[in-house]
């Protein structure tokens, strides 16, 4: 925490908005570089920043019901974590469609650029899950492993084997756990590099964002079956994110297989 006179800034809140600033550039630059108006981006993420910041709350408020239901004002802090990205990728989707249907612009060419503004915030933002001491896995005595304080992270997210492999150290207790925000940041930065290298190969509008929710799928379906807060989905208590991730990632191939193979035969057999 920073504290500013009896103010205090959350440093989770410091790297998202760090994250988000990089993205905004990173995206109005790869519009410039296409023929684009790097200002429509710039209106975008105004409307966008907002609407996911809310779509994130709200989606993990869902799934967390349980810890706010008796404290609804607690809903409003965000301060200490508690967004989704999930939530935030479906509101800024949606965001980008109306905004993109007002400006009658391409929504597809609007989301292959957005995209990698998405993706560089993501690297830098789960940083902020480092600083909150939230978003890990469970105990690992691997390379990675990361410790943290037992008494500085929430009890909801400290397993068995955590505790069966606590390490004390002048006298605090730490537990030892897998560092699943740092795989997720270093994913997706090869993510970006990768769409980045594939920008000029793209077939059509649109595909860059289908690529993009096909990489952070596969990558976030792994990683979430790591992690020990999982949003889970009521009643069948399955890890939602990794059913997004599926969804997505099925949605992303089915769409890019009809998209280059069956309108490209649609085109020949017009031209024939």
């Amino acid at each position: 925490m920073i504290d500013i006179k009896g103010f205090t800034i959350a440093y989770y809140g410091i790297v998202i908005v760090i994250g988000m600033l990089a993205g905004i550039v990173l995206a109005s630059h790869i519009a410039k570089k296409t023929g684009q108006n790097p200002d429509d981006y710039y209106d975008l993420a105004i409307y966008a920043i907002i609407c996911s910041i809310i779509g994130a709350r709200l989606y993990y408020v869902v799934f967390r019901w349980d810890i706010y239901k008796d404290d609804l004002l607690s809903i409003f802090n965000i301060r200490n974590g508690g967004l989704a990205i999930y939530g935030g990728v479906i509101a800024a989707i949606i965001t980008t469609y109306v905004f993109a249907h007002v400006k009658k612009l391409s929504f597809p060419l609007m989301c292959d650029t957005a995209c990698f503004g998405l993706i560089l915030g993501q690297v830098i933002g789960r940083w902020g899950n480092f600083f909150n001491r939230e978003a890990f896995g469970d105990y690992t005595n691997g390379l990675f492993a990361m410790q943290l304080p037992l008494d500085a992270v929430r009890s909801s997210d400290v397993t068995k084997q955590m505790l069966n492999h606590t390490i004390t150290k002048e006298g605090i207790v730490y537990i030892q756990v897998h560092p699943t925000f740092l795989y997720e940041s270093l994913w997706n930065l090869c993510l970006l590099v990768a769409l980045l290298l594939f920008l000029k190969h793209k077939k059509f509008e649109g595909q860059i964002f289908l690529l993009y929710l096909l990489g952070y799928g596969v990558g976030r379906f792994w990683i979430e079956s790591l992690r020990t807060d999982q949003l889970l989905i009521p009643y069948i208590k399955y890890p939602v994110s990794m059913l997004v991730a599926v969804l997505l990632a099925v949605v992303s191939i089915a769409l890019n297989v009809y998209l280059i193979f069956f309108k490209k035969k649609q085109v020949v057999e017009t031209e024939s």
